[in-house]
Order: structure tokens, then sequence, then C-alpha cells
């Protein structure tokens, strides 16, 4: 499943009070005048803010908390929205986050750091008080939007991203500011402005986020509106601390272990499991969040609520609803009180040719520690007090992006920093950006663009490639047959990661996740050393009823040349019909028989069956860079 589908659903909402920036001389009096706009003097005897409104989001209304320490910084807050609670935080050195399900962590990956930095300098005042932090400063430039000007100001706080603030040319106060956060633009609009304590404050903010292709979607729109703010309250360390996690989970057995036995299909892995008492099928996915479809929403009797917009590996955000449940359950691990995001898979489990109930992720990897054993098929969960590191293993420690690993490693002699995502059926793929900044296209010899994957919000398209060597810690991976994104939308569009590891490196490992240490151990299979094979027909399918629906010819492949085209439904193989094994099955055969075998596709195209011959054949090199 792809790379960040749904971390940061409530980001804009959440972190409310960002914004501005500017340049030398100019930029210090677009400041000056701010200040003295907004209080002047009065600001110099102010330490602290508290806030409290409502918050309004995807059709939901809830309440909204926020403490500021002006001196240092630090904030925190915390929101109620439907049924979704949660917090977040910077406590002077870490962000932090308590998601809707309870999970607490600590956002130690790059970018994280460097927006908390950011939202630290603006939370002081930075740009009135620079002994609180430094930041270097652009152009000062005017702008108009819709008849009204703005004095614009670029700012990069040390160790921080960049922020571009936009103040009102007639008031001089802050409108707006506008970050980036991810492969996405956020907008924050700052508004009615009302005097508190010899203050100006604004008691209305609203965002919203527009992606890398310059879309933005109404869904998630998110607003504040403050009823009231508080200057000079007292605060404390304990104010801005990481909040300990609740216990709401647990494993039913003296051991503190749960064996789980799953379904290893197109690299991904399926386990039973249980939402209210009642039998659930799940995917296991890293990249991923405890996640319902809306029809197992309703069988087991959840109501949802909200609509906001998820993205995934898709390049078209789909519609998101939340749903509280009692209880999740795989094997003897449980978690109570889980918060399900309610989304629609579209044609993913067609793609599939795997039904599933929804897929458990994030949750379930912060609360336990995970090990993956892909050669016996057995998914195990452990409590954190009884686990022990596995001996013999690769160490590699990870950030934590949202609720994303990211390690790093050296691609063919790149420097890369990628997501670890079991979600992902693919071995490897490489985010647009970085593509793009190292002209990997030709560099690989990158076959034509195809659909490389599927996920929330559809298909994602690519070029696929073979690469060299992929080193992590002391192991080297060698001729992965991977993808080059071309999307400037959905999760392949991050340019703050190179790329995204997924089923078909990682099931050549057990692979045990520490999420509490931030470890990852890799310990070789069987699988390690044998060829990473690629589809020879070059189609992409979906289950239809009893037969195989084309949805996709890669140009240039064996299917273009054999005469076959999307829409076309395969109703046998070989003179087997397509029934007579699984889609997971058919997709083996196709890159496991050698470049040059002839298969007889018998295929419906407008009510006529015909048939033809595709000759097998290899859409990139065996082996690639050294």
């Amino acid at each position: 499943m792809t790379r960040r589908m749904v971390v940061s659903v409530l980001t804009g909402a959440i972190a409310l009070l960002l914004a501005t920036a500017a340049q030398g001389e100019d930029a210090n009096a677009v400041f000056a005048r701010y200040k003295a706009a907004s209080g002047g003097a009065r600001w110099d005897s102010l330490h602290s803010l508290q806030s409290a409104g409502s918050l309004s989001a995807g059709g939901l209304k809830g309440k909204f908390h926020q403490t500021e320490d002006l001196l240092t910084g630090r904030s925190s807050d915390s929101y109620t929205i439907g049924p979704i609670d949660g917090a977040d935080g910077y406590d002077g050195t870490h962000a932090w986050s308590r998601s809707p399900g309870g999970e607490v962590a600590v956002l130690d990956d790059p970018d994280a750091v460097r927006s908390a930095h950011t939202d630290a300098w603006m939370n002081a005042s930075a740009f009135w008080y620079p002994k609180r932090g430094h930041a270097t400063y652009g152009k000062v430039e005017t702008h108009e939007i819709n008849g009204k000007q703005y004095n614009v100001v670029d700012a990069t706080p040390d160790g921080g991203n960049p922020a571009m603030l936009w103040f009102a040319a007639d008031t001089g106060l802050l409108a707006r500011s506008v970050r980036k956060m991810g492969g996405d633009t956020l907008t924050t609009t700052f508004d009615d402005y009302r005097n508190v304590d010899g203050v100006r404050l604004p008691f209305h903010i609203a965002d919203d986020q527009t992606d890398a292709a310059g879309r933005t979607d109404p869904r998630n729109h998110h607003e504040v509106q403050f009823d009231r703010i508080d200057t000079n309250v007292a605060v404390a360390d304990r104010d801005f601390a990481v909040p300990s996690m609740a216990a709401t989970a647990h494993i039913d057995n003296a051991s503190g272990i749960s064996k789980v036995p799953f379904e290893l299909a197109n690299n991904h892995i399926y386990v039973d499991g249980a939402v209210d008492g009642k039998p659930a099928r799940f995917l296991v996915d890293t990249g991923g969040i405890s996640l319902l479809t809306p029809v197992a929403a309703k069988k087991f009797g959840l109501a949802s609520a909200g609509r906001m917009a998820a993205s995934g590996a898709g390049e078209n955000p789909t519609d998101l609803a939340f749903a509280r449940g009692k209880q999740v359950r795989v094997g003897a691990a449980t978690l109570s009180d889980p918060m399900f995001y309610v989304i629609d898979l579209g044609n993913l489990p067609q793609i599939e040719g795997v039904p599933i109930d929804g897929l458990v992720g994030y949750e379930m990897f912060r609360r336990f520690d995970v090990q993956i054993d892909y050669a016996n098929k057995v998914l195990t969960l452990v409590d954190p007090k009884k686990f022990k590191p596995p001996v013999d293993a690769t160490a590699l420690d990870f950030k934590l992006a949202g609720t994303i690993p990211e390690i790093s490693g050296e691609l063919d002699g790149m420097p890369v920093v990628l997501t670890v995502d079991t979600g992902s059926r693919d071995s490897l793929t490489l985010s647009s950006p970085f593509v793009r900044a190292h002209g990997l296209a030709a560099k690989y010899a990158a076959s034509p663009e195809a659909v490389i994957g599927w996920g929330v919000g559809g298909a994602a398209r690519g070029r696929p490639a073979r690469f060299g060597t992929l080193k992590l810690g002391a192991l080297a991976v060698k001729d992965i047959a991977g993808d080059l994104s071309i999307s400037d939308k959905g999760a392949f569009s991050d340019p703050n990661v190179a790329g995204n590891l997924g089923g078909g490196v990682l099931h050549r490992f057990t692979v045990t996740f520490d999420y509490a240490n931030r470890k990852m151990y890799l310990s070789p299979n069987a699988d390690f050393g044998k060829p990473d094979l690629f589809d020879r027909s070059g189609l992409w399918l979906f289950a239809d009823g009893d037969a195989l629906k084309i949805v996709d010819v890669a140009q240039g492949s064996a299917a273009e040349h054999s005469g076959l085209r999307a829409g076309d439904r395969v109703t046998a193989i070989d003179h087997a019909a397509v029934s007579t094994k699984s889609l997971t099955d058919w997709r083996r055969q196709w890159r496991e028989l050698p470049s040059g075998t002839h298969v007889a596709v018998a295929f419906q195209r407008n009510g006529k069956v015909l048939t033809a011959d595709l000759v097998l054949a290899d859409r990139m090199p065996v082996h690639a860079l050294r």
C-alpha cells in the first residue's frame, strides 16, 4: 500500500499557529510594522499564550486547545473532533504526537525535525527577538490577490524549513503563511484579529493543502475559531513533555508472544484477525494505519463520521471517514478502543486477487515488537517487556516520519533515505523528485512508462528499471528490479525521501521491528541471493469474476506486440481456464517462465472470443550497474 496513505490527516488543524518570514533590513522593517500593529512594546512582557476554541474539518466539529511558551518556542495542543481525539507538541528538543488511536511517538525524521524548529522559531516570535532563534531572510516582495496587496518575506530558521510569510500591506498584520509539507504545500490564513491584554491576535485560522500538481482538495480544509486566548499563564516542563502512552494493548498469554500464520500473495502479508469479536481479514502494512473499507465498517456495525481526503500510491485522493471500534485482534494480540480510518480501497482487492476488510499497520507496530518471517510465513507480535533482539541480524536505525519508518542506505553510490513499506508489493520505487534530481531514467536505461503499482487513490505510473546494488548496513542486495516514479501526485512525489522499500526486497529476510527503540533487524533467508524477477508479459490485471481484466498494457511489451489491449477479459491461458489458478500464481508464472516462451491467451473483446500468441520478453536488463 503505499507510502503515507492518510498520515497528517489533521496536520493543518493541529499545527495552527505557524507562519512568517522576511529579508535583511527590509524584512526587519516588515516585522517591526507587524509588531507595532499588533501591540508594540506590550509583546516584550509576554511569556506565554493559552488558547481554546472550536475546530472544524471534513464535516466534523470539535474542540481545540493550545499552549505556547513564547520564550522558548515550546508548544502543545490537544483536539477532539467527532470520534477523533489526539495531541501534538514540541518539548524544546523533540516533536511528538499522540494519534487518534492513543499511540505516542517522537517524530524524528529530518523533515519533522526541521518543521519543529520552524514552529518553535515562530512560536517564540524570533523575528522580533533574534536571541530566541536566528533565521536568514530573502528579499521582500509585493504580491496582490483579489486587489489586496501583501508584503511577502521568505525566512529559513536555522535548522528549520523555509516559510513564506504574507503581511497585509494596509494593516501590517500577518495574513498567511505558506510552507512545504512533504510533497505538498500548506497554506495557513490568519484573520479576525482581536485585542487581548494589549496585543492583537488572530482568532480565526484556516488551512488548505495543495499537492505538487497544484490541486487543493476542499475535503482537507481545516479551521479553528478561538473563543478565548489568555496571556502570561503559568507554564511548566510537564505542559510540553512527551506524554505517556495509555495501556490499551496486551497479549492474552503469559509468554507475551503471539505467533500468527500468514498468507503471502504478491509480496503482501495477509492475516486473519477480528474486529469487535467478528472475523476479519487484514493486510499487514508498515506504511499504513488501522483501516477498514466502508463495506467492512458496515459489516462490523461501526458508524463512520467525517469526510476528508486520503492519499496513497495512486494519484487521486479518496474519501476518508473515521470509526471507533471496541477491539481489534490479531492472534493473541489485542488493541482496545481502536480508531479506524474508513477508506474505499477501490479496485485493490481485484488487483490483488485477495479479498480484505482493511489493514493493520502503525498502531500494531507501535504497540508491539513485530517480526515477519517471510520464509515460514509467520507473523510474531511480542509484548515490548518480553522482547529480545534477534541474534545474528543486521540492525538498522530508523526514523519515524509520522507513522512510517525511514532507513538510510546507499544505492549504486547514491545516499538514499527509504520508507519501509510491507504494504508495497514492489521491490524498490524511487520518488519522482529523486529520479529527476539524479537523472535516473537515463542512468538506468529505464523501460517505457507503465502502471507500476496500485493503492489508495488508484494506479501509480512510472518506468521500470533494474538497479545495481542497494547497501543496507553490512548487507548488499544486488540486481533489484524496481521502478522510477514519474508522478507529481501521491506518495511517490515526496522530495524528502529517495524512495519506498517494499516486499520485493523485504521477503528476502526475516524482518523485525522495534518501534520503541527505532531499530529494524534483517536476517537473510533462503531467498536472499535469488534473482529479482520482473513481469515479462507487460500486463496489469485484476480479477474479474471468472476472467482477468486487462487494466494496462505496457508500451513496447510482449502484451502490446501480441495485440492485447486494456479492457480485454482474459478467460484462458495455455488452454487452462484462468480460474484454475490464483491471480498471484499467474503473475508468478509470467515472471518465472523464460523470455521467448509462447503463451496462448484466450480473451474476450466487444463480445467476441479471440486468441493471442503472447511471447514473453524481458522489459529490463537481467543485470544492471555494479
